[in-house]
């Protein structure tokens, strides 16, 4: 009597996502970018600073620079010079004050900036303080946002426009960061059908739109990806070797999504054995469980190979939980999920599953969180009504009011 092979069990999440970052090596080759085109990329350098940031002491105020011991004046203090952003200050001379802007050199001798709306100009041309200003008021020292030698950007963090302009503040017009990633992309599955091709109403029975296509692509086009859409592929094997075999070539990732199950038509996986080797993964997750990691050989190499599973929200949830932590490792960066930030449930959820699940919620007016009614792994409404997801441990109940890990979708998109 023939007997099925034992299941492997479910992979927790947290163990296959440090598998997953550990094959993800060696990380991408470095090059050079301006550094008005490296937002989104990834530092593969330490940044010190040349210079000190701000270079001198500066006022951060319009107003006027000063002696404390000049002050009180009863008859006012005449104005000596007037210093301009760009501009060179003399000394400032004892018992007079300097006309300063913002962003203006502080003079030598002054001790404090007194802001124009708490003086007055006499007619004489003297200007009458009428505050009592603090020493070091509105002035910004030398050095105080950059210290000269200083590490200012870490090496493999992703660059943001601040980054971007805190590099450009200490003189780089160029970054040394990882290449973009090369991901081939491509849908199995003869049920697939593009907007556009085929009407709503000339649909055939059992076809659906290949709606996972168009959010994968945009996904990887937000973490810095050159994209080669490499379409639909028939489920017959021997059009999946040579799609397969023809993506590796020139790539380091290939991304499918869906025939990454055991059914007799999903046939990723002998195909990905034919050309190298795969691992099938069961993520004790909810939504998607079904999970690939694999290589694809070529010639002088190999592409790195994950397949998703097919219902949408699955797909997009996992894409979110791993694909786009081995895309980040790739280049460089720490590849770690962004932190949860705990909030109330306003809601009740009495049959757990036991599997770690991954609800779609969204932040309401009362800083709690709602959950969207339908939570199948088939609704993708779920995925555009939600600002986040709720991770929720494998068996547990939430009342309402219990509060729970919130990981904002903004912090994986």
């Amino acid at each position: 009597m023939n007997t099925l092979p034992a299941r492997a069990p479910l992979r927790p999440l947290d163990d296959a996502l440090q598998d997953l970052l550990a094959r993800a090596a060696p990380a991408l080759p470095e090059e050079s970018v301006s550094t008005f085109e490296a937002d989104g990329r990834v530092l593969t350098q330490d940044l010190r600073s040349p210079l000190d940031v701000p270079g001198h002491d500066n006022s951060s105020m319009d107003g006027y620079a000063l002696r404390l011991a000049d002050l009180p004046a009863a008859q006012g203090l005449p104005v000596s010079q007037r210093i301009a952003a760009g501009s060179a200050a003399a000394a400032l001379q004892a018992g007079s004050l300097a006309r300063i802007f913002t962003g203006a050199p502080v003079p030598s001798g002054a001790d404090a900036i007194v802001m124009q709306e708490d003086a007055q100009l006499l007619d004489d041309g003297r200007v009458q303080i009428k505050a009592s200003p603090s020493a070091g008021q509105w002035i910004r020292r030398r050095g105080e946002d950059v210290a000269r030698g200083a590490v200012v950007l870490r090496r493999g963090q992703r660059l943001s426009p601040a980054e971007l302009g805190l590099a450009a503040s200490i003189g780089f017009d160029c970054l040394p960061v990882a290449r973009r990633p090369r991901v081939a992309l491509l849908s199995t599955g003869d049920e697939l059908v593009m907007p556009g091709q085929v009407a709503p109403e000339a649909m055939p029975p059992g076809a659906i739109y290949n709606s996972n296509r168009f959010f994968l692509r945009a996904l990887l086009l937000r973490l810095g990806c050159e994209v080669s859409d490499l379409g639909i592929v028939p489920d017959q094997r021997e059009a999946t070797v040579q799609a397969l075999g023809h993506a590796a070539q020139g790539h380091d990732l290939i991304l499918t999504s869906g025939g990454v199950s055991v059914g007799e038509e999903d046939h990723i996986k002998p195909a990905v054995q034919a050309l190298g080797e795969l691992n099938l993964w069961q993520i004790a997750i909810k939504p998607g469980k079904p999970f690939a990691y694999g290589r694809v050989n070529h010639g002088t190499g190999f592409a790195h190979f994950i397949g998703l599973p097919g219902n949408p929200v699955s797909s997009f949830v996992t894409f979110l939980l791993l694909v786009r932590p081995f895309l980040l490792r790739l280049q460089g960066a720490s590849g770690a999920l962004p932190a949860a930030i705990m909030l109330p449930a306003h809601f009740d959820w009495p049959k757990p599953d036991k599997r770690r699940e991954f609800l779609r919620v969204r932040r309401n007016a009362q800083g709690g969180l709602d959950l969207f009614a339908n939570q199948s792994s088939g609704v993708l409404t779920s995925a555009v009504w939600a600002d986040g997801l709720l991770d929720v441990a494998p068996g547990l109940r939430i009342a309402r009011g219990d509060v729970l890990p919130f990981i904002p979708l903004a912090d994986l998109l």
